[in-house]
């Protein structure tokens, strides 16, 4: 199925994009599957380039630009996107906010400094980005946020990430329905994404058994695939679901009903 965006082409940005296993990197893949430009975003330089080099082999005349930067860092997001409205790229229609990381830290054993990391790079993060590109989706009169929360958020985790994770995550819920309300005026959607556990590189070097196990804990009986999280990113950034606003979509599985 093809899922234009009805107005031309227009460039997504994406983060967390340089596993090859990840979902940013399927969302990026997935977009230029359907005619937009990409620029991928992550802190590991030599991973994006991979990625973003298994993008360009699988889409012939792809359009690809990486950025190597911390997106906890507002000066180097700032840069990212000026160089983006002056490159040749399409004007800025999506923001995908991926990026992020986990904390099987229990509460009782959490730090100060382990709080403060999870919540800056899941929700200060999506913050600043949105921020950043916000006001470029405005002058080009087309606009997509959609941010990576998780069931987590949902159901308090426990199993991998924990409360750290969890209150990063919800708070991102909160991040995405205030900004639904404030942009709607400008024609701007702005949607959560909440995944159960999907088959990536996210929890390190666990175990087959563990991995399993989790399967197991699934209603449907299995993980997510990368890349069906990656459809329901550029799903909600195209004009299908213009009238879709401030909403979270859960992908769990059947984990987590409500």
């Amino acid at each position: 199925m093809s899922f234009s965006t009805g107005i031309g082409t227009r460039t997504a940005v994406v983060t967390g994009a340089s596993s090859l296993k990840g979902i940013g990197f399927h969302t990026a893949l997935r977009f230029a599957q359907e005619g937009w430009a990409v620029a991928m975003i992550d802190i590991n330089a030599a991973g994006l380039e991979r990625a973003a080099d298994a993008v360009r082999e699988q889409v012939a005349d792809a359009q690809v630009a990486t950025f190597a930067l911390d997106i906890t860092d507002p000066a180097s997001i700032a840069q990212a996107a000026q160089t983006i409205a002056d490159s040749d790229l399409p004007p800025v229609g999506s923001l995908c906010n991926i990026a992020g990381i986990p904390s099987p830290a229990s509460f009782l054993d959490l730090t100060l400094e382990e709080w403060n990391r999870v919540h800056a790079v899941n929700l200060t993060g999506p913050f600043l980005l949105s921020q950043a590109f916000v006001p470029q989706m405005i002058a080009g009169g087309y606009g997509r946020v959609v941010n990576m929360s998780s069931v987590t958020a949902q159901h308090g985790g426990g199993v991998f990430s924990k409360t750290s994770y969890a209150s990063a995550k919800a708070g991102v819920l909160g991040l995405t329905r205030g900004m639904a309300r404030e942009l709607a005026q400008y024609g701007i959607t702005v949607n959560a994404v909440a995944p159960g556990v999907v088959s990536t590189e996210i929890r390190g070097n666990t175990s087959d058994q563990a991995e399993q196990a989790l399967a197991d804990a699934v209603p449907l009986k299995r993980q997510a695939r990368p890349d069906e999280i990656a459809d329901l990113f550029l799903w909600l950034s195209c004009q299908h679901s213009a009238y879709i606003t401030g909403i979270t979509h859960s992908i769990n599985g059947g984990t987590y009903i409500a």
